[in-house]
């Protein structure tokens, strides 16, 4: 697809000198003669994104301790909500992939489409600067980070699952994470166990992101299961 229609859904007055490269997957690369990919991108839009989210709630929330802090950032800088964000404006449409990923429901994948939005993140910075990036950030993440000081429990799931499972007699929640791919593009899966039972679904590209999806998942679980009980 023609990129000038993502540029239009990004909300960008025009289009960045990098943008074409943020849309190149690793899977395109392999099967094209090894062009450049993404990934650095990605790795330079993840640090921004931290940057200004970290400094946009330091600002915001002056009497919050680190801890709550640091839980508010982690609700909002993570794949899935990166994912959902891409998927709203449609990125996967404008993903280069391989034949296995295209395959494989590529453009739809989490972990892809939160790379590829950090690579876009990535390629905002570098044509428009900090504060450019920042406008881009706060824009698109607005709703996400607004919502944010709501959500109770999805602070930190993995606290809050430990918290319910002790409520109700359970002991603490055992994690099984299983790790994919190569160590530079590992994805990890995750579940875990409460009272002897398996709770839960995450993926993530760290173990902890993985851990904190399952627990967010398990969670309901477990709270649906206490529902029907009662």
């Amino acid at each position: 697809m023609d990129l000038a229609e993502l540029v239009e859904r990004l909300g960008l007055a025009s289009m960045p000198a990098t943008l074409p490269l943020a849309m190149v997957h690793r899977s395109y690369s392999y099967e094209n003669g090894r062009v450049p990919t993404n990934e650095r991108l990605e790795f330079l839009g993840d640090s921004v994104l931290g940057l200004v989210v970290t400094d946009h709630l330091y600002a915001t929330f002056p009497d919050l301790p680190e801890g709550q802090l640091a839980k508010m950032r982690s609700a909002i800088v993570n794949a899935h909500s990166l994912a959902e964000i891409a998927a709203g404006l449609e990125v996967g449409a404008f993903l280069q992939l391989g034949r296995g990923e295209e395959s494989t429901g590529g453009r739809e994948k989490v972990s892809i489409l939160a790379d590829a939005m950090e690579a876009i993140i990535g390629a905002v910075y570098l044509e428009l600067g900090l504060e450019g990036a920042r406008r881009f950030i706060l824009d698109r993440f607005g709703a996400l980070i607004a919502s944010v000081p709501g959500l109770g429990a999805g602070l930190d799931w993995k606290t809050s699952l430990q918290e319910l499972a002790a409520q109700v007699g359970q002991g603490a929640p055992e994690y099984i994470v299983v790790g994919e791919g190569p160590d530079h593009a590992r994805t990890f899966t995750a579940r875990v166990r409460v009272g002897g039972q398996m709770f839960g679904h995450g993926i993530g590209r760290t173990k902890k992101q993985a851990e904190q999806q399952a627990a967010q998942t398990a969670f309901e679980q477990v709270q649906q299961s206490l529902n029907g009980d009662a």
